[in-house]
């Protein structure tokens, strides 16, 4: 199982930087951070922007996978959003992840003043949202328009190098979404039930788990795809909770979610109030223990 870790954007770079620098000399394989213009639990409170954090931890990390968790159509656009990411990737020397979601009602879908939708269209756009970026920073050239998006003859230049398009991690439960991530993701992202923010026990979790596998490797059967090619990334600590209360439940965590099928299991670096609250000793435990000297990917 790889690992992972979520950073908080809530502090001023000299502060973060020595989080992003520990999450790699832990030995994390992944670590990540938000992207929104505003969250629930931070709405009077610091908040810094998810690409400038990313580019700053690419200059001072050197082997640790970086991501967001994640873009949304909600204030995204793919053209300027692809160029950001291929940016950002390129100074990360290819450790990029872009993590993607659909986007939920709340602070952004309402910040820049546009129109409340449904679920439905909710989906419809998240798959013009997912569709467009790929073929950017797949392709480069585009010239075309839907109802959600416009890119008028834009000609990209993707990424450096000849490397494939940088990772997508696409969050889904849905039919539609686990369609996206099969065609498009290289991880497929679950919070297990909804983030409501009141964590069940991660046993109680794993049989959900189990069934949201099953309709994900159903999705990559019908495009074709072999399901062992997906990463299974599970986002821990909002409704699957107790996983760093303790090294033992770390521990246990890990063995009862890598035979459930997870492959990467994320967690956020805990923090002394909610939401996250915890103690730090308890990912330095774990990582001196079990993901010292591992390669980080």
């Amino acid at each position: 199982m790889r690992h992972g870790i979520v950073l908080l954007p809530e502090h001023r770079w000299k502060v973060a930087a020595d989080r992003w620098r520990a999450a790699e000399r832990f030995g994390y394989h992944h670590a990540w951070t938000y992207d929104h213009l505003m969250w629930r639990w931070f709405a009077d409170r610091p908040w810094y922007g998810s690409i400038p954090t990313l580019t700053a931890a690419a200059g001072a990390t050197g082997t640790i996978g970086l991501g967001m968790l994640v873009a949304t159509p909600n204030f995204r656009h793919p053209v300027a959003l692809a160029k950001d990411l291929a940016t950002v990737d390129d100074i990360a020397d290819g450790r990029l992840i872009c993590g993607l979601g659909a986007g939920a009602p709340g602070h952004d879908a309402r910040i820049l003043g546009g129109p409340e939708l449904e679920p439905r269209q909710r989906t419809d756009r998240f798959e013009a949202f997912v569709t467009l970026l790929d073929v950017l920073l797949a392709h480069g050239d585009v010239d075309r328009s839907s109802e959600w998006y416009t890119a008028a003859g834009v000609t990209f230049h993707p990424r450096a190098g000849d490397g494939p398009r940088l990772p997508f991690a696409v969050a889904a439960t849905g039919p539609r979404g686990m369609a996206l991530a099969a065609r498009f993701g290289q991880y497929w992202v679950t919070s297990g039930p909804p983030n409501d923010f009141e964590p069940r026990p991660f046993r109680e979790v794993v049989p959900l788990l189990r069934e949201q596998m099953r309709a994900v490797d159903a999705a990559c059967e019908r495009v074709g795809r072999d399901p062992a090619t997906l990463h299974r990334l599970l986002l821990a600590d909002g409704a699957v909770g107790g996983v760093t209360t303790s090294l033992t439940a770390y521990e246990d965590a890990t063995a009862e979610l890598g035979a459930a099928g997870i492959t990467d299991l994320v967690v956020h670096w805990p923090r002394p109030d909610p939401p996250f609250p915890g103690d730090e000793q308890v990912i330095a435990d774990f990582a001196e223990k079990h993901l010292a000297g591992t390669a980080c990917e």
